[in-house]
C-alpha cells in the first residue's frame, strides 16, 4: 500500500458540496491500494502510521505520534498515487482493481481506528474536494 501523510491543524473533504469528513489536529492520509496488496499490508501500514513520531513535543522536536497528541485521521482514497510517469500521460495500472481497492481502503480505516485513532473519510471513487491546513508543513511518503 502507498500513502502520503500530511500533518494538519485541520482538514476537510467534501463531495458535491457536502462535507463527508472533517478533523482538527492530526493526519490527512491519502491512501492507495496497489496490485498485490492485502489486508495484512493495510494492517501493517496502519500500525506504522499510528506510531510515526511526526508531531512536536514540548521542546519543539518531532517526537510524538498522532495517538500521543490525541489527534485524528482524515483518510482519503487516492488511486493517482499509483501513477506511472514514464510518458507524458500517467498510467494507473499498478493500482489495485476498484473492488479490491475499496475493500482495502475500508479495512485500512478500521485498522487505523483499531490503533485508537478517531477517523473521518472521503467517499471511495468520488470526485472529492480536499482542503487542509498543513502544519509545518510536514508531508511523508510511505510505500509498503
Amino acid at each position: 500500500m502507498r500513502a502520503v501523510l500530511q500533518r494538519v491543524s485541520r482538514a476537510r473533504v467534501s463531495v458535491d458540496g457536502q462535507v463527508t469528513g472533517e478533523i482538527g489536529a492530526g493526519l490527512l492520509i491519502l491512501v492507495c491500494a496497489m496490485q498485490g496488496d492485502d489486508t495484512a499490508k493495510a494492517d501493517q501500514l496502519a500500525a506504522k502510521i499510528a506510531k510515526m513520531r511526526i508531531f512536536k513535543d514540548d521542546a519543539g522536536k518531532m517526537n510524538l505520534s498522532v495517538r500521543d497528541i490525541g489527534g485524528a485521521a482524515l483518510i482519503v482514497s487516492q488511486f493517482t498515487l499509483a501513477a506511472d510517469l514514464r510518458g507524458n500521460r500517467p498510467g494507473f495500472s499498478s493500482a489495485a482493481a476498484p473492488d479490491l481497492g475499496k475493500q482495502l481502503y475500508e479495512h485500512f480505516t478500521k485498522a487505523i481506528e483499531a490503533q485508537g485513532i478517531p477517523t473521518a473519510n472521503g467517499i471511495f471513487g468520488a470526485d472529492m474536494d480536499v482542503s487542509l491546513s498543513n502544519d509545518g508543513p510536514v508531508t511523508i511518503w510511505m510505500d509498503l
